[in-house]
């Protein structure tokens, strides 16, 4: 009985973990290039008070073993990077991406992280930075005097502007994208940036369009990847779920009650 109280509550402790990934998954379920999060589980060590194959006889073997597991522990919480939905924002410097593929982003330590969010501002030096300041590279620097309704960007990453004086648009630069061998490995360091890992993988550069990158779709920006109808049935199971395991301290608890009042 004592057993099972800790398997109970282990339960418990792992029904809310899903349920805390399942609120960060709501919480961001407007949160531009998100991607949501699951909570896998594994079962936890086994005693084992008899093992298959033992004689039973000097015929026969015992078929089938007896154990007895001690509970459930949260395994991992991967994200899983569907594709969102494109919004048309109509700003000029919103992107998307459309298929596979990260924007890299310089961190103010001259390191590297990667992002889906398209959200891009331009700075006083007519560069593409995050919300956050950050540079997307590669730089791409626009004139000082650009009109920003004639800011283009194709599907294929070039970028396109006008200046007063001039009627044909100026190429300033082209979009680079980077994925992954296993994007799950990446390592979420908040601000809608990815870092990346030993489980990841190198970069792979390319450009969009090309050789399986995503394409850059201008003015629209990728939303979350979250179905608020399936983290809400997700939320309903688990609530079940760590309910049934309170029960079942609960009954632990009265069995152990019943046994302490027994008298001779």
């Amino acid at each position: 009985m004592v057993r099972s109280l800790w398997t109970a509550a282990s339960g418990m402790i792992g029904q809310q973990a899903s349920i805390d990934t399942i609120s960060n998954n709501l919480a961001n379920v407007n949160t531009s290039g998100y991607k949501k999060m699951r909570a896998d589980f594994e079962d936890l060590i086994y005693q084992t008070v008899r093992v298959a194959g033992t004689p039973a006889t000097e015929d026969t073997v015992v078929p089938v073993p007896v154990q007895m597991g001690h509970g459930v522990k949260l395994a991992a919480t991967p994200r899983q990077f569907t594709q969102g939905n494109l919004q048309n924002t109509e700003n000029f410097s919103d992107i998307a991406i459309m298929g596979d593929g990260f924007f890299r982003v310089m961190m103010y330590d001259g390191s590297y992280a990667y992002s889906r969010d398209g959200a891009f501002k331009i700075d006083s030096n007519g560069q593409f930075v995050t919300s956050n300041g950050y540079k997307l590279m590669p730089e791409v620097v626009l004139p000082q005097d650009f009109i920003p309704e004639t800011l283009s960007i194709s599907q294929d990453g070039r970028i396109n502007v006008k200046v007063p004086g001039q009627d044909d648009p100026v190429d300033v630069g082209r979009l680079e994208l980077y994925r992954f061998a296993n994007p799950v490995g990446l390592t979420a360091v908040g601000e809608n940036l990815f870092k990346l890992s030993n489980a990841s993988g190198q970069p792979i550069p390319g450009r969009p369009g090309y050789d399986g990158m995503g394409k850059t779709i201008h003015k629209f920006l990728e939303m979350s990847n979250v179905s608020v109808v399936r983290e809400m049935v997700s939320m309903i199971v688990a609530q079940r779920a760590y309910e049934f395991n309170s029960k079942a301290i609960q009954t632990s608890d009265n069995m152990l009650g019943t046994a302490t009042s027994l008298k001779r």
